[in-house]
């Protein structure tokens, strides 16, 4: 996950964008689209840049600009200054695996709800193709360390803390188990429900 700043929604205040940057936005979300409903009809695999660049009126070399690889196109989003931002909003005096938990919550909910159709096919398609569920393993480090950095900012804990470090990455991998649960067994609602559970089992300790 990476600021909901895209076409679809403005969840939280930003400041106004200039002409340079709203064509960038639109870029990308065409590109985005284009990739979208091709994977819909043909498959991913089945699916070349090439064809995805000529749909969105692109050239390849425009796609890899904004998407470095395929999988890529699947897994960039502007979500994670928002939740960095959600997490900083929360009370001073939360704990933080409680603040974390809350904060990945609301996000995740707002992304379902502006983003619905899109996010149950980002969902299917990480579970379903191995190279970008490999691929999700570097965004999701990247996450991570944002994450560990406002933990650290909470806390005041060194950002290398080996705690925060091991939080942060047990929140990650309670996302992706919530994810793939809500993929396997066909509930296309209730995803944030499911995302809340995952983390309360961080927040009690780990306990069954």
């Amino acid at each position: 996950m990476k600021a909901m700043t895209s076409a679809h929604a403005h969840p939280v205040a930003a400041p106004k964008l200039g002409l340079r940057e709203r064509k960038k936005i639109q870029t990308r979300d065409a590109i985005r689209q284009a990739a979208y409903r091709l994977f819909a009809a043909q498959g991913y695999d089945a699916t070349p840049v090439g064809q995805i660049a000529e749909t969105a009126e692109v050239s390849p070399s425009t796609v890899f600009r904004y998407f470095p690889t395929k999988e890529d196109i699947v897994l960039t989003d502007e979500y994670d200054p928002v939740i960095a931002a959600e997490l900083r909003s929360r009370p001073c005096d939360e704990p933080p695996v409680t603040a974390l938990r809350h904060a990945l919550c609301t996000v995740m909910a707002e992304m379902y709800e502006v983003e619905g159709c899109e996010t149950i096919q980002r969902l299917n398609l990480i579970h379903d193709v191995p190279a970008i569920r490999a691929r999700m393993t570097e965004h999701g480090a990247v996450t991570s360390k944002l994450l560990t950095r406002v933990l650290s900012e909470r806390t005041g804990r060194p950002v290398d803390d080996l705690e925060l470090r091991v939080v942060t990455g047990a929140a990650m991998g309670a996302l992706t188990e919530a994810f793939y649960h809500w993929v396997e067994n066909g509930t296309p609602d209730g995803m944030a429900e499911l995302v809340d559970n995952a983390l309360r089992v961080l927040e009690r300790g780990l306990t069954l």
